[in-house]
């Protein structure tokens, strides 16, 4: 056995990791919660401090760790930790250490305590990524050398694997390592004085948590995650998870069958992507890096309706769920998964004219000429969701922010840039943008959903660029957002039209299996 294989067996037991980064299965019954682990001095370092990952969520009564707040205390500015109970109930804080307090509100700030001993903490780095579907299929690669690859958000996405770790052709990585002489913990304000914490910390509000405007029910954790800092987690069941998404991602005043689609989907991207912060301890964010949540009682009557017409169904393949992805609008052309990030084909995601059959007729794929993608730009009769105000739009780009949005690289190009579409998909998206300046400087490469990632003000990769003279272009563009999967403006024109919330989904989705998900996952 060679020394990286030795090495990598000691990982695999040192981090928990496992070679599939699949979400976890869905179990009957979710294990007892382990303490925090202690810091330990190893004979190799570990690539971070080990987080226990979450709970495997339940198949019959599904809880999602959601993240509320996360890097708190992560900065030497950082502000105090303010709880306050949104009724009469006091809150009660627990530790880990079995202490507990009560009230109607707590104050927590952050302290550095000494360790009893260094610990050092080293890694190889590659990244960052525009997604986390992108990072997940460049840790993917890492893990087919028997690499323990993990994915990770400390600020942007990145992908982390042991220190000396052999990488795989082509992805730039780079090494990280510091050593750990502190740790940060939290420390309570009480009349008697500041008390230092043992994490993580439960909270229970009868009343609920007031947070950021609204109200949360919880339970709550209050726990480490990778970065040295720590996260307001959420414990929430998945219908009241879905109550606070759902009226912020299709609208409250949506048809039935478009509600009713949007939250089946929302039900499944939620439980496909379970593992997404499984290195921080959690399941998911509550931004717009998963699917943004926030209160709950913000839902109404016809939110609520959906939720419970379409309790426990799903879309899935091959007895998983799918990865269930969706956007306001797609221009009238569906997108495959691969035209919007680096992943494997699905195909339940491919790439199709989105209109009735004229408008099919007239805009048959591939679209990967210029001309045919210009065609599709200047018609609109037929499409569904045309009515959507993105379904057409035009920007101007100069080159002075295209540096600017280039950052470092941008700044060595000199004028006169140039700006090419290198390559299209099937559905005349850009798979690839060039920037490219006079002199030596090598030219900029933008792929996939770091386009829109770097040039913020497109609202998709399906246009065309016409070049105005004086550093100028003019980029004429159809869609909101990345294109894969159901189109929401679409979903609001077929529900409209009177279909059923099967055939929606069969639409944009096809072949995948509509209902609730088997048990033997």
């Amino acid at each position: 056995m060679t020394r990286w294989m030795a090495l990598s067996a000691l990982l695999w037991v040192t981090l928990g990791c496992s070679a599939r980064n699949l979400a976890p299965p869905l179990a009957d019954s979710a294990p007892a919660i382990a303490p925090e682990p202690l810091p330990e001095r190893e004979a190799e370092p570990k690539t971070h401090r080990t987080v226990a990952a979450p709970p495997p969520i339940r198949a019959n009564n599904p809880v999602l760790w959601v993240s509320l707040a996360s890097h708190l205390g992560g900065l030497e500015s950082s502000p105090p930790l303010k709880l306050q109970s949104a009724g009469p109930d006091p809150l009660v804080l627990r530790d880990a250490a079995g202490a507990d307090w009560s009230g109607s509100s707590f104050q927590l700030h952050w302290r550095r305590v000494p360790l009893d001993q260094p610990l050092t903490l080293a890694r190889q780095v590659a990244g960052s990524f525009a997604s986390f579907e992108s990072a997940e299929r460049a840790a993917q690669r890492w893990r087919a050398f028997g690499v323990p690859a993990e994915v990770a958000h400390p600020k942007e996405w990145e992908v982390w694997a042991p220190a000396g770790a052999p990488a795989p052709e082509a992805l730039k990585t780079y090494g990280w390592s510091r050593q750990l002489n502190a740790t940060l913990e939290p420390v309570l304000e009480t009349a008697d004085g500041p008390v230092v914490l043992k994490g993580p910390l439960k909270l229970e509000a009868a009343d609920g948590l007031r947070w950021k405007g609204g109200v949360f029910q919880g339970p709550f954790r209050l726990q480490r995650d990778a970065y040295e800092s720590w996260t307001l987690v959420e414990q929430v069941p998945v219908d009241r998870y879905l109550e606070g998404v759902v009226p912020h991602e299709i609208g409250a005043g949506s048809p039935t069958n478009a509600l009713q689609a949007q939250t089946v989907l929302a039900r499944t991207w939620a439980l496909a992507n379970s593992h997404r912060f499984r290195i921080d301890g959690y399941h998911l964010c509550s931004d717009t890096q998963c699917q943004v949540y926030s209160d709950p009682r913000q839902a109404g009557s016809a939110v609520r309706q959906a939720i419970a017409a379409t309790s426990g169904q799903l879309l899935s393949w091959e007895r998983r769920p799918i990865s269930a992805v969706y956007h306001a609008s797609n221009g009238g052309v569906m997108a495959a998964g691969p035209e919007a990030w680096s992943m494997d084909p699905q195909p339940y995601l491919e790439a199709e004219a989105d209109g009735d059959e004229g408008w099919r007729r007239r805009h048959g794929l591939p679209l990967t000429a210029r001309d045919a993608v210009a065609a599709l730009l200047a018609d609109g009769e037929g499409a569904y969701g045309r009515y959507h105000p993105r379904f057409r739009w035009s920007r101007s780009l100069r080159a002075a922010e295209l540096r600017q949005a280039l950052g470092e690289q941008g700044l060595a190009l000199q004028a006169p840039l140039q700006l090419a579409v290198l390559e299209r998909g099937a559905s005349g998206r850009v798979l690839s943008l060039k920037v490219s300046g006079a002199a030596d400087a090598a030219p900029v490469v933008l792929r996939l959903d770091q386009i829109r990632r770097t040039l913020r003000t497109l609202p998709s990769t399906l246009f065309v660029i016409d070049s105005m003279g004086s550093q100028e272009w003019i980029v004429r563009g159809g869609g909101f957002g990345h294109g894969a999967g159901l189109s929401q403006a679409g979903a609001i024109d077929l529900a409209g039209r009177g279909w059923s919330v099967a055939r929606i989904l069969g639409h944009y989705y096809p072949g995948a299996v509509y209902g609730p998900l088997p048990q033997s996952v």
